[in-house]
């Protein structure tokens, strides 16, 4: 018996040090694989000898508790919210009034993670309970769904007497998985992370919070006894295990709070967890009390929020629009809101079977984000808001620009105008033509193209390139002037010197994506190059393929008049990309990158392994020669795994990357 108590203590150590490593160090010092071992070994051990279990043994982590009702807690300090501001001058304003009582303050900046409020209650230093936040006064008790929580600590190194409150989040790649789990059992998706972990610790049967994969940030103690500021007992709650956020920053100036608070509103998707703003506090406690509190927030923090990602609006009629292959897609015309920094009114319903699905009738109250930022999409309909005079949503079957039947490819979802000459077939090719991702000539937005179409001066891409001969008619026309018209006319100047791949996606030839247009561009160098190509050659590129290699060649068949006639009013026609620094560990592999990247974006890891000779994908396969692994890598890690591929932490990348 004492030799399976020792050893049962020898492991909860090892497991507890090791799980303390892996999810708030991020420096684990055994495998995967050695974590299990000894995991079997302790299950085992526990099941023989039930009396030496101990209530922070990492078993109990695996969840299988299940209880009758939650039980109400009452804080002994309230855990009061903070209050809300949304815009710069409400930052500053914030600061001004902490300035007319403390001359010159610290601030603490930590990110606002969208999940759960807890309290955490240790005695002696064991966890005791865990708590909902509920009014702030009164909670209810978690205990049996925060003990599967693996990065919370069940002992700490201190036998100490302390509450904790943080944030329960749900990883991304856990709402993912957890949604696509819902979806393939018809179950209905969660909305958000944040909903997801709230309904997650309500469960009276813990082994479902296990399954869900919840995480915490610590970020307050009610009592920090001698600890003089919020930055030390952050510190001092990453000494006795528990998981602070590792983002905080520490300023002195506003600046410091508006560079911050602008930084993560621009790379706050870059996490592999959800924030909804920043948490602005006075660092020093006795400064904190100097500044009391209101009779419900703090005088001493705010919590600046982040233009919404989701607003609700209604829906007040649907359009159809004409691509440029004739594509029609129908669009939602909303009533104005204000969405992430600007107004929207109108947004894509992608399809008639994108409709049906979310039910969308014209009246409807709908909820809409933008999609990756830029496109706004109908979210959902909020059904309980319907009031009977919603109109049923009706496909048509006629363009709405020229009139002509339209074919259905598919046999469902997408209809198209078959009418090449169908002016919104053009108009939408010269939209394309101007955007950013293709020759980027600023000032031509969809109005400002669609104004120059219908006034004649704009009829195809070429005609960009001849607009300096009607400078003076042009300055003429309502809204325009000297100015505006100078300011086009040199865009449309510039764009002549970018580089081949830039002109071949804005061409758009059927099937040449900008990725495409870059792989092209890098393998034939020049536009002459690309023309001359046969089928053999562009099929057997990497990437290409038969289909992209008739569709090249029908294009150049059908239109090098117009090639012909871009080199006569000087467009550059070579690849001028950025050269390859070649280098051995990367030069002619497949890579694929899943996580996130601490020390750069994925985009630039891309840029980078491009630079360096190799080649991105999206997925793993056997072709794949090697994944990096950033934090929350998911699904195609386990693939890398399972398949032998060599994979890549973020340190072995930058090794291997080198000297640049």
């Amino acid at each position: 018996m004492d030799n399976a108590r020792n050893r049962i203590d020898e492991l909860i150590k090892i497991l507890n040090k090791a799980r303390y490593e892996y999810y708030t160090l991020d420096s684990p010092s055994i495998t995967d694989q050695e974590y299990d071992r000894y995991l079997e070994e302790l299950i085992s051990l526990e099941t023989k000898y039930p009396s030496l279990v101990r209530s922070d043994s990492p078993t109990v982590q695996i969840g299988g508790e299940i209880i009758d009702d939650f039980k109400k807690v009452t804080h002994e300090v309230p855990m009061m919210s903070l209050g809300d501001i949304f815009n710069e001058d409400e930052i500053i304003a914030f600061d001004k009034s902490v300035r007319k009582v403390i001359s010159n303050p610290t601030y603490v900046l930590e990110l606002k993670i969208d999940g759960l409020s807890v309290s955490l209650l240790y005695k002696n230093g064991k966890l005791v309970r865990g708590a909902t936040r509920g009014d702030g006064v009164v909670g209810e008790d978690i205990t049996h769904n925060v003990k599967t929580i693996k990065n919370v600590p069940l002992s700490l190194p201190e036998d100490i007497d302390i509450e904790v409150r943080g944030e329960i989040y749900m990883p991304k790649s856990s709402f993912l998985k957890l949604n696509e789990e819902r979806r393939n059992k018809g179950e209905k998706e969660f909305a958000n992370p944040r909903n997801a972990a709230a309904g997650s610790v309500r469960q009276l049967d813990s082994s479902i919070a296990r399954e869900r994969n919840l995480l915490t940030f610590m970020y307050h103690m009610p009592d920090p006894g001698s600890i003089k500021s919020q930055y030390e007992s952050l510190e001092y709650m990453k000494n006795l295990t528990f998981t602070v956020n590792p983002n905080i920053k520490k300023v002195s100036d506003i600046k410091g709070i508006l560079d911050y608070v602008e930084y993560w509103n621009i790379h706050r998707d870059s996490l592999p967890y959800e924030i909804d703003g920043i948490v602005i506090k006075v660092d020093d406690f006795s400064d904190q009390k100097k500044l009391g509190v209101t009779a419900k927030v703090p005088k001493w923090a705010i919590a600046y929020k982040f233009p919404a990602q989701e607003v609700l609006t209604k829906l007040t009629n649907i359009e159809f629009c004409v691509g440029r292959t004739g594509k029609i897609t129908p669009r939602a015309d909303l009533e104005p809101v204000r969405l992430q920094g600007s107004v929207v009114s109108s947004a894509t319903l992608n399809n008639q079977e994108y409709i049906k699905e979310k039910d969308i009738m014209i009246g409807d109250t709908v909820s809409i984000r933008k999609a990756g930022d830029v496109i706004p999409e109908v979210v959902e309909v909020k059904k309980e808001r319907r009031t009977g005079s919603e109109i049923p949503f009706k496909m048509i079957d006629t363009c709405p620009i020229c009139g002509s039947k339209l074919i259905n490819k598919d046999g469902y979802v997408n209809y198209f105008c078959p009418n090449e000459n169908c002016d919104g077939r053009y108009i939408e090719s010269l939209i394309h033509f101007s955007s950013r991702d293709a020759m980027n000539i600023e000032g031509f937005g969809e109005n400002i193209v669609e104004d120059f179409y219908n006034w004649g001066y704009l009829k195809s891409i070429s005609d960009y390139y001849k607009l300096d001969s009607y400078k003076e008619e042009l300055m003429e026309l309502e809204g325009f002037g000297e100015k505006s018209i100078n300011n086009l006319l040199t865009n449309i100047e510039n764009s002549k010197s970018n580089s081949l791949e830039k002109l071949l996606f804005g061409l758009g030839i059927k099937h040449v994506g900008k990725k495409t247009a870059k792989i092209l561009s890098e393998y034939f160098n020049t536009m002459d190059n690309l023309i001359n190509a046969d089928f053999d050659t562009l099929s057997s590129i990497k990437d290409i393929g038969d289909v992209i290699a008739q569709s090249i060649i029908d294009y150049f068949e059908k239109n090098i008049d117009l090639i012909n006639e871009l080199k006569e009013l000087n467009l550059n026609m070579n690849y001028i990309g950025k050269e390859k620094n070649i280098n051995e560990n990367f030069n002619g592999k497949t890579f694929v990158l899943t996580g996130t990247l601490s020390s750069m974006s994925r985009e630039e890891a891309k840029e980078l392994i491009e630079k360096l000779g190799g080649t991105n994908t999206s997925s793993v396969s056997k072709k794949t020669d090697v994944v990096i692994v950033g934090v929350e890598p998911g699904s195609k890690y386990d693939k890398a795994k399972e398949l032998g591929i060599t994979i890549w932490d973020e340190e072995e990348f930058k090794n291997m990357v080198g000297e640049l």
